[in-house]
C-alpha cells in the first residue's frame, strides 16, 4: 500500500492492526519504504513483545552469468536499522530450521548432508547441525575462498569449510544413479 497522505506525519496516521505481535521480513520483490514505515511503527507500538523475525541474511542472490541481485538480507537490515535492534533469522545458518524438521522427522544427522552453494548459510547451518556438507561450486562461493578459509587459524573460519565439494550439482547423478 501506498503512504496515506503526503508528508511524514500523515504516514505514522495509518490504522495498525491490534492482533500484530511479529514482524516478518522475507524476499519481497516490492519491498517499499511504506513497508519499511509500518514495520517500524508495529515493532516500536509492540516493543520488544513484538518479534523481529526474518527468513535469512543472503546478501546477494546468484544468477546465471555471474549476475546478481539483492537478496533478504538487504532488507531484514533495512528492517533491523530502523528498528534498532536484531532480528532473529529462523532460515539458514541458523538450526532452527533444521530442529523443527528434525523434531517431525526422524533425521539422523550422521546420515543426513547438506549441500548448498554458500559457505556462509548452507555450509556453516550443515556443520553446525553435525551433517556432512557438500559445497557446489555455482553459486556465490569460489574455491579460493575454501581455501582462506580452511588455512586461517581461527576455529570460526574453519566452522565454513565443507566436508566436500563438486563443481556442480549435476556432477552428483552419476551417484546418484547406483
Amino acid at each position: 500500500a501506498a503512504l496515506p497522505g503526503p508528508a511524514p506525519a500523515d504516514w505514522v496516521q495509518a490504522p495498525l492492526d491490534p492482533a500484530v505481535r511479529a514482524v516478518l521480513v522475507g524476499f519481497d520483490e516490492h519491498f517499499s519504504y511504506a513497508k519499511l514505515c509500518q514495520a517500524l511503527r508495529y515493532l516500536l507500538r509492540g516493543g520488544p513483545d513484538c518479534l523481529l523475525v526474518g527468513t535469512n541474511r543472503d546478501h546477494r542472490l546468484p544468477l546465471e552469468g555471474g549476475a546478481a541481485i539483492p537478496g533478504t538480507g538487504c532488507l531484514v537490515k533495512a528492517v533491523e536499522t530502523a528498528a534498532q535492534r536484531e532480528a532473529f533469522i529462523v532460515g539458514k545458518p541458523n538450526r532452527f530450521m533444521f530442529d523443527c524438521v528434525a523434531s517431525e522427522f526422524d533425521v539422523d544427522p550422521a546420515r543426513t548432508i547438506m549441500v548448498g552453494d554458500r559457505l556462509d548459510t548452507d555450509i556453516l547451518m550443515g556443520n553446525n547441525c553435525g551433517l556432512t556438507t557438500l559445497l557446489t561450486l555455482t553459486g556465490v562461493t569460489a574455491l579460493d575462498e575454501v581455501r582462506g578459509h580452511q588455512d586461517s587459524d581461527s576455529p570460526a573460519r574453519h566452522s565454513l569449510v565443507p566436508d566436500y565439494y563438486v563443481d556442480s550439482i549435476a556432477d552428483l547423478l552419476p551417484a546418484l544413479g547406483e
